[in-house]
């Protein structure tokens, strides 16, 4: 039998665990009822410490609430910007908007605008370039500053997290509207890219005491079933950060029309669910596109219908992909129908 040679030890590695492990058994010595990452205290202690601090109040009905960091996402082209400013215009007024229920004063917002330039978004808020929406000076409009050149060293999505604390702390701005998630991060889709940005927008959230409506898209869905929180891009980890989220959904009675639906909630009941989401139309009052209340409705009233003849098209789609090489996970993307349903519709 052959010796076996004894393994090894790198001294310096073990040198610097032993380091670390001490380093972190002092930094969670209890202090005040703190160990480490956590505080404990009774259940009673928590309840007298929170009846010192406000009630959340509406700034969205029941969609938004004070102190929230809340995700309104929708497919491309449905509205996204139009009702995120419409809110933000609410706010900034201290007026509801129509059917909605807001319970805050005015006050500034902060509404980071990655979407539109400034001639486009005259244009939604003015009739023909002239007679311009009058919007109270609490609406504050952020841009790219298109000249600007980074400091040597310094990664974009660094300097543009910096440039939003900064823009926050010289407005003393307490609501924070970004239009869109997209722009600061391409890759949202996956978990590992949004959890660093969503935790740095909590931090902001949890530090300067904000409610943040953060705008997202997501992938192309099926049209014939209810929105869920699997329809948002990198739906998993963003919502798992977000307080609350809704969506926007197409109508497939009329193209003008728009559903919003309630998808996550923490400070109420689930009120605009599917058997009663809010359905509106998008119109422009003069000089202000909006959307505009029009009932509460059944989301089924609203979803596609599928014929026969619509089945056997998106059947030869499926296998006309395939055939040009792409996997079906791909397929699924493109289609915006699931993988087993690709998978069914090649073996026809």
């Amino acid at each position: 039998m052959k010796n076996k040679t004894p393994k090894r030890i790198d001294s310096s590695k073990a040198i610097d665990k032993a380091v670390n492990i001490a380093t972190i058994e002092r930094t969670v010595n209890s202090t005040a009822n703190k160990y480490g990452l956590f505080t404990i205290k009774t259940a009673n202690e928590w309840i007298e410490e929170a009846k010192n601090r406000p009630i959340p109040k509406m700034l969205f009905s029941q969609l938004w609430y004070e102190g929230e960091l809340c995700i309104l996402f929708a497919d491309t082209n449905l509205g996204k910007s139009i009702l995120a400013v419409q809110i933000g215009n609410s706010i900034s007024k201290g007026e509801q908007i129509k059917n909605f229920e807001i319970q805050t004063q005015k006050q500034p917002v902060l509404y980071f605008d990655f979407e539109l330039s400034d001639k486009q978004f005259q244009n939604r808020y003015s009739k023909d370039y002239t007679d311009n929406y009058d919007f109270d000076d609490n609406f504050l409009r952020v841009e790219i500053n298109p000249d600007l050149e980074l400091p040597n060293n310094v990664a974009f999505d660094d300097y543009l997290i910096l440039s939003i604390e900064k823009s926050i702390l010289s407005s003393n701005a307490k609501v924070l509207i970004i239009d869109n998630l997209t722009y600061l991060k391409s890759d949202n889709e996956k978990a590992k890219e949004a959890s660093p940005l969503m935790k740095k927008l909590k931090e902001f959230k949890s530090k300067y005491l904000l409610s943040i409506l953060i705008l997202a898209h997501t992938p192309k869905r099926d049209l014939s079933k209810p929105i869920s929180k699997n329809d948002l891009a990198g739906s998993k980890a963003l919502m798992n950060f977000c307080d609350s989220s809704f969506t926007i959904g197409e109508s497939n009675q009329d193209k003008q029309i728009r559903y919003i639906k309630q998808i996550k909630q923490r400070n109420c009941e689930q009120v605009f669910d599917a058997d009663n989401v809010c359905v509106c139309q998008i119109s422009k009052e003069y000089n202000f596109l909006q959307f505009e209340f029009v009932s509460l409705g059944n989301e089924r009233e609203h979803l596609k219908q599928y014929t026969e003849k619509d089945k056997d098209n998106v059947i030869s789609q499926v296998k006309e992909l395939s055939n040009q090489g792409k996997s079906q996970r791909v397929i699924s993307s493109e289609m915006g129908i699931s993988l087993g349903a690709v998978n069914k519709y090649l073996k026809l």
